[in-house]
């Protein structure tokens, strides 16, 4: 099972990140090797300004110019040192908070993806594997879950109904992707940006933990309060464990988003082509919820997932750990509301209060 999971994080994106940035939070010989690396290989790495030592040398400073074989070499000891839980904690936050599906993938991204580099990461995936942290990354969805409002208690809006928000975004894709069809360019490498999340984004989305509703999110907006929902529901939930389970999805119930989301996804992936996401609403009549394993994740979010010789596939906009609901099957459960704070932008949440639903 260690080997399983050790393949799938090497195979993903996110899952490479992670192990990238868990080697970055432990050893600061490969956070400084991999500042550079990484800024030379970002499509969009701005400007650096240095700062001189004030002891009057005027000569021209030079950057730091290391290999990917320096790197390699600082990689070797974490590999062989004992795991360390909240760093794997700390670098699963920022691979999520560093998925794009709109742009191309930053410079951590594109040198983690290096053959060599993905040798070098081998057992620092194979110790996260084996950590506490990563036990339930393949679980199926909790019977308890959380629903968060970036709100306080006070302006907290109820819940979605799934039913609704379902028929509206049917609605909205269709009508996007048949007027990108005839207004927008056919050339993907065209400026351009359209709708590049594969679920619907205002139906009702839980997560299966507080610390995962709080600090697993995709391009956080540094958030300072928050309030947690308790969640319960019923029905038929669909599992999505791994890339298979997707594309069976897209086969099954097939939306065609290429004109809407070509050029989102070629900068993400760099493939040209035609693109399916699910019938959500097709999906809906089958199914109650869907989750995504924390797992699944790690290994397909921002990666390309070829369906057949003709389409392809991009998970996108759904976050570890998560269910979407399609029915309305799920009910704000007995207990009161949480409320949580985190002020000046702190690397810790905090529980202030609760509020009866």
């Amino acid at each position: 099972m260690t080997d399983d999971v050790a393949e799938a994080l090497l195979a993903g994106p996110r899952g490479r990140r992670l192990c990238l940035e868990y080697a970055r939070t432990v050893s600061s010989d490969v956070s400084e090797v991999l500042f550079w690396l990484a800024h030379r290989a970002d499509r969009n790495p701005g400007t650096l300004i240095t700062i001189g030592t004030g002891d009057g040398d005027e000569s021209e400073y030079e950057e730091p110019d290391p290999s990917t074989a320096d790197l390699v070499a600082q990689l070797e000891p974490v590999g062989s040192a004992p795991v360390d839980e909240a760093a794997v904690q700390a670098a699963l936050r920022v691979s999520v908070d560093t998925a794009m599906y709109w742009q191309e993938p930053d410079g951590t991204d594109v040198v983690a993806c290096q053959p060599e580099l993905v040798a070098a990461l081998r057992p620092i995936a194979e110790m996260i594997a084996a950590s506490d942290s990563a036990r339930s990354w393949d679980a199926p969805r909790r019977t308890e879950q959380w629903a968060v409002d970036w709100r306080s208690p006070d302006d907290a809006a109820p819940l979605p109904t799934p039913h609704t928000v379902l028929a509206t975004w049917s609605d909205q894709r269709r009508t996007e992707e048949t007027e990108a069809h005839s207004e927008r360019p056919a050339d993907p490498r065209a400026m351009w940006t359209g709708t590049w999340w594969s679920v619907p984004v205002f139906t009702l989305a839980t997560r299966g933990t507080i610390v995962g509703a709080l600090d697993l999110v995709e391009d956080s907006l540094g958030w300072e309060e928050a309030t947690l929902i308790p969640v319960r529901g019923a029905g038929r939930t669909l599992e999505i464990r791994s890339p298979e389970h997707w594309v069976d999805l897209c086969r099954a119930y097939p939306l065609e988003v290429t004109a809407s989301a070509r050029h989102d996804w070629y900068r993400v992936t760099g493939r040209a082509g035609r693109w399916l996401i699910p019938d959500w609403s097709r999906v809906a009549h089958e199914w109650d919820a869907v989750h995504l394993s924390t797992l699944a994740y790690l290994r397909s979010a921002t990666a390309l997932i070829e369906i057949d010789d003709e389409y392809a596939s991009v998970i996108g906009g759904w976050a570890p750990d998560s269910t979407i609901w399609l029915t309305d099957v799920a009910r704000e459960w007995d207990g009161p509301r949480q409320h949580w704070v985190r002020p000046d932008n702190a690397d810790e949440w905090s529980r202030v209060g609760t509020q009866d639903a």
